[in-house]
């Protein structure tokens, strides 16, 4: 038999049920209402704080994004001389395709929402489109670049970076040639010299435990480097060196004195180099007593800018191999390479030293 608090609808048993339904409902009410709040509580998106490294590959494409803009406006305005306006053209090129090999501009996809939520609006800068600001903008580049170069913990992103800087100063240098304006500073590229071992502090002496004031100031020489990697660089230092005593002796006027003055400069780093190794006067210096010179089928310009090239190549391979914060005087002798096969007649590039980019 059927109980009629079973049948009836709006028996005990039935109302029971419809208590406990509405309990139910009004919990998960609350639940879905209280959530809803939550997410309404909560701070908006904000951008990915960026590393050490992300922080110098973004300054860097943002000065060749800025000196390709301005390079482009310049190129475009009234009255500018054909030299100078190709000249502004070739860097806005290079700037162009630096950005892009440094991986571009990032945009995590938060702008709109950060700005919304903010209330921030971008402002623009309003920056001078004239050919000496473009100057001005190539030189502060150059230095950012190059200091980016030398503390990248990347070897490869450091040899990108020196090449970058490189290319910055040698189209700063060339357009403040062409528009009578100061040029770049260049990098020191004196090697240093072998450190002497720390003298032992004697016992009382307090003095001898604190380092010369001017200690930090000294370049340092770099670390990371093979014993291979040395001979190989102090070898192609002294046949470059050999090579233009030889074309020196051979020629005349102001390419003899070019050849001659450049010749001493490279045997002079190939010393300095065998110092740095601790190989010179030993067994395994690599210096020869002569090497082998093209013919004078190679005119003396060819050969002079086929060894600078070949230079600044080994230099920014060294670069990329050296360890963080002691690259300076390795992207400094690669400027200087670049800048000497430049002025043998090589044509400017946007990553000197980098063969693979060419």
């Amino acid at each position: 038999m059927t109980s009629s608090a079973t049948m009836n609808p709006f028996g005990r048993t039935a109302r029971t049920r419809r208590r406990s339904g509405l309990t139910a409902l009004a919990l998960t009410c609350a639940i879905i209402l209280s959530g809803c709040g939550l997410r309404l509580e909560t701070p908006p998106p904000t951008e990915p704080v960026p590393d050490a490294a992300e922080v110098l590959r973004r300054t860097a494409v943002a000065d060749a994004l800025l000196v390709a803009d301005q390079a482009t406006a310049a190129a475009e305005t009234d009255g500018v001389e054909p030299a100078v306006e190709s000249e502004l053209t070739e860097i806005a090129e290079s700037a162009t395709v630096q950005a892009e090999q440094l991986g571009g501009e990032y945009d995590s996809g938060l702008g709109d929402l950060v700005s919304e939520g903010s209330g921030a609006s971008p402002s623009a800068h309003v920056q001078e489109q004239t050919p000496r600001a473009v100057v001005a903008s190539l030189r502060d580049a150059a230095t950012r670049t190059r200091a980016a170069a030398n503390q990248a913990q990347s070897g490869p992103l450091g040899r990108l970076l020196a090449s970058i800087s490189t290319s910055q100063t040698q189209h700063a240098q060339e357009l403040a040639r062409l528009t009578d304006v100061k040029g770049p500073t260049l990098p020191s590229t004196q090697i240093p010299e072998p450190a002497d071992p720390a003298p032992q502090p004697s016992e009382g002496d307090d003095d001898a435990a604190t380092p010369a004031a001017t200690a930090s100031e000294a370049p340092v020489a770099p670390t990371g480097l093979s014993a291979e990697d040395l001979s190989a660089l102090i070898l192609a230092e002294d046949t470059a060196g050999y090579a233009l005593e030889v074309r020196a002796a051979q020629s005349s006027g102001d390419t003899r004195t070019r050849t001659h003055d450049r010749a001493a400069l490279h045997r002079a780093r190939a010393q300095a180099w065998a110092l740095v190794a601790g190989v010179d006067g030993t067994d395994q210096d690599p210096r020869r007593v002569a090497y082998d010179v093209p013919g004078s089928e190679t005119p003396t310009t060819d050969l002079a800018r086929d060894l600078e090239t070949g230079l600044a190549q080994d230099y920014a391979t060294l670069v990329g191999l050296a360890e963080s914060g002691t690259r300076a005087v390795l992207v400094a002798l690669l400027t200087d390479s670049t800048l000497s096969a430049a002025r043998w007649g090589a044509p400017a590039v946007p990553f000197p030293g980098l063969p693979e980019q060419a």
